[in-house]
C-alpha cells in the first residue's frame, strides 16, 4: 500500500490507458489500475456467482489474466471494457452454458451506518425482489444490466464486452428493465 501511495506523489494523475502501457514495465502501475477497477469487477463476479468464494476467485483469474496480457491492450477502447471482457470470458469458462445465479443483494452490500434498520430492511426486499426478477431474465439482458448498472461500464463498454452493437445494448437494457418493471413493483429508471 505504501508503494501505491508514493506512486500516486512521485507523478500527476494519468487516465487508465497510460496506466496500462505503464503497467508492461511497472508493476505499480498495475497496482494502481487493480485498485481502480477491483470493486467494480469484483460486483459483477458477486452479481453473477452470488457466492463469495467464487467471486473472489473469479476477480483474482481477471487480474491475473490482464497482468499476464496486458501487452495486448492496445488502448484503442476504454481499460475498463478490456477488462470487463477478460472478466466475461472468466465468468463463462465458469458457468459452462449454465444459467448465472444472480445474487445482487451481496454484490452490493455496502456497510452505510448512515441508514436506518427501516430503510436497510426496505433495501434489502428491494434487492430481494431484483434478485428473484434478474434470475428470470435472458442471459443477454441480465449481462447488459449487470455491465451497466454494477460494473459502472457505459452502453459502449457494454457493447465491446459483449461484442454486439451499442443499440443492442440499449435495447437489452430497456428490454430488461422492463422485465424488471414486470417482474417487480419497483420502477427503475436508466440515466440516458
Amino acid at each position: 500500500m505504501s508503494s501505491l501511495m508514493n506512486i500516486q506523489s512521485k507523478r500527476p494523475p494519468v487516465d487508465d490507458i497510460q496506466l496500462a502501457d505503464m503497467s508492461r514495465t511497472d508493476s505499480d502501475a498495475f497496482a494502481e489500475l487493480y485498485q481502480r477497477h477491483v470493486t467494480p469487477i469484483y460486483r459483477y463476479h458477486m452479481a453473477h456467482t452470488g457466492n463469495v468464494k467464487d467471486a473472489e476467485d473469479l476477480t483474482s483469474q481477471t487480474f491475473m489474466a490482464a497482468l499476464e496480457s496486458i501487452h495486448s491492450f492496445r488502448g484503442t477502447g476504454s481499460f475498463a471494457a478490456w477488462i470487463f471482457g477478460i472478466a466475461a470470458n472468466k465468468k463463462a469458462m465458469f458457468f459452462r452454458n449454465l444459467k448465472p445465479q444472480v445474487q445482487l443483494d451481496e454484490a452490493l452490500q455496502i456497510p452505510n451506518s448512515q441508514l436506518a434498520a427501516d430503510q436497510l430492511a426496505n433495501q434489502r426486499l428491494k434487492l430481494e425482489s431484483i434478485t428473484r426478477a434478474l434470475k428470470q431474465l435472458s442471459t443477454d439482458r441480465a449481462d447488459a444490466l449487470t455491465l451497466t448498472f454494477f460494473g459502472g461500464l457505459s452502453n459502449a463498454e457494454a457493447a465491446r464486452v459483449m461484442r454486439k452493437s451499442e443499440a443492442s445494448i440499449k435495447m437489452l437494457i430497456s428490454r430488461g428493465l422492463q422485465d424488471l418493471r414486470e417482474r417487480t413493483s419497483l420502477r427503475l429508471e436508466v440515466e440516458e
